[in-house]
């Protein structure tokens, strides 16, 4: 037995004696690639053993039901499953997009979503999709570039609303519009749930395995098929946080009481509100971190879409001024939502189900803390969302961002929401450095969900001013 023709050894000189497998150093000799996993779990950021403690709790019910429904559990969805009522909420709404009857054929859902995924360079999403895509019928020659279809599709994400519904060949329904609009939002927040989280490829995907060299030296096939194929290099363990870190709950837990002390001794005025709110956006746009270049397209993301630069711009390096959305001229409670159930029934309940639970979910607490009320804090993270967007509300005082938020959350927030494939596990490290995971995966469902509102009430304030 030969495990490649051109060896002149016999297979009992390459055998391991601990396990009977291939040992590194032979396949070395023998000029063999094996694939290994690329990811050490769902998450490159988060250890494997804490999602399948998670996911393994017998009270979770909320994975059987996933993969009794889809068949299959992706990595996405493992690490939502640290807080299992958003993730209910989140399969819910998803299904109700792809799965069921909508205004849009299921090949041009799935095709949307791989244009809006590959829009942050999202090979992760793309790969799920693409398979989906052929699947529900879709035609393969929309996958090469310059193709009738594809092209069709890539107009109908950027041209007016105007041309988009005028008679015609092409043309498109209310309906259909808003179906898109709702799936191009989800799948870009998405990829900031991805990015921010650090998802790791499908095992099972064109992504899942590469050749790259192990990290330990003495490797064996073994340890593959044991799980112990990564090692623990680069996580974060509590040896390793620094000092400075040791009173940061802490800290952030007094601000937080003083703020809730002081709003109810005094308020500032209109002009003031709005002085601090400019103020909070324009320091928003300069939250970057510098070192970071735009990373090239991945060649199965790159395919998918033309223009290459077409992304987020940063506003304060071109002398742009950003005009502010008042909420209170058009909100999602008032307007979004009715337009969206009106035009595609059911979708809007879905979605302000979605966002009131990522808002308002709470264990009230924080780090090592219990009984904490944390309400400031996350409105805090959702305001400075839609902040960066421009969109203000009248009634926050955008003073309490500066005060609850520092410098390394900013950095990632901006970069999750505005950038995500700039998303490092340095960053992801470097804020909140004593709360645990399942808190840092319920800000980037805030983050995603904030992102998500704040699209969709651009999208759908042009589709009523069309309207009327």
């Amino acid at each position: 037995m030969r495990l490649c023709p051109r060896a002149a050894v016999p297979a009992p000189e390459i055998l391991c004696s601990r396990c009977s497998g291939v040992c590194n150093n032979k396949v070395k000799e023998l000029s063999v690639r094996i694939p290994r996993p690329a990811g050490q779990g769902p998450s490159r950021f988060i250890p494997e053993e804490e999602i399948l403690q998670v996911g393994m709790e017998d009270e979770n019910m909320v994975l059987a039901d996933a993969f009794a429904d889809m068949g299959r559990l992706d990595n996405v969805a493992l690490v939502m499953v640290f807080h299992p009522q958003y993730l209910e909420s989140f399969l819910k709404t998803q299904h109700y997009l792809l799965q069921m009857d909508g205004p849009l054929p299921a090949c041009y859902q799935h095709y949307i979503g791989i244009m809006a995924a590959a829009r942050h360079q999202c090979s992760y999403l793309v790969n799920l999709h693409v398979n989906d895509f052929i699947q529900s019928g879709g035609d393969q020659k929309w996958r090469a570039e310059q193709v009738a279809g594809t092209q069709t599709l890539a107009d109908n994400k950027r041209t007016h609303i105007e041309k988009l519904l005028k008679t015609g060949e092409h043309s498109w329904s209310l309906a259909e519009l808003i179906h898109a609009v709702v799936l191009l939002a989800h799948y870009h927040s998405l990829a900031s749930f991805t990015f921010g989280c650090g998802i790791s490829p499908e095992i099972h995907g064109d992504s899942g395995h590469n050749f790259h060299p192990p990290s330990v030296s003495n490797y064996c096939i073994c340890d593959i098929t044991n799980g112990n194929h990564g090692g623990n290099e680069g996580r974060l363990t509590a040896g390793s946080l620094s000092s400075d870190s040791s009173c940061e709950v802490e800290v952030l837990m007094e601000k937080m009481k003083q703020l809730q002390e002081c709003r109810d001794e005094e308020e500032a005025s209109q002009e003031e509100m709005a002085t601090r709110f400019e103020r909070e956006k324009i320091e928003s746009m300069l939250a970057f971190a510098t070192e970071d270049e735009d990373p090239p397209p991945a060649r199965e993301v790159s395919k998918h879409f033309e223009d290459t630069s077409y992304g987020y711009k940063d506003f304060s390096r071109r002398r742009m001024h950003v005009p502010t959305f008042r909420v209170q001229d058009f909100s999602w409670e008032d307007h979004g939502y009715s337009l969206v159930n009106r035009l595609y029934p059911d979708v809007g309940q879905l979605l302000d189900e979605k966002f009131h639970i990522a808002y308002n979910l709470t264990y009230n607490t924080m780090a090592m803390h219990n009984d904490v009320d944390t309400s400031t804090l996350r409105r805090a993270i959702w305001n400075y969302v839609h902040c960066m967007f421009g969109i203000r509300y009248d009634d926050y005082d955008y003073g309490e961002i500066n005060q609850l938020l520092d410098r390394s959350f900013k950095v990632y927030i901006k970069n999750v929401v505005c950038s995500p494939e700039k998303t490092t596990k340095r960053m992801y490290d470097s804020y909140w450095r004593q709360f645990k995971h399942s808190e840092k995966v319920h800000v980037n469902l805030l983050l995603m969900e904030a992102r998500m509102q704040a699209e969709l009430l651009y999208a759908l304030r042009a589709i009523t001013w069309y309207m009327t």
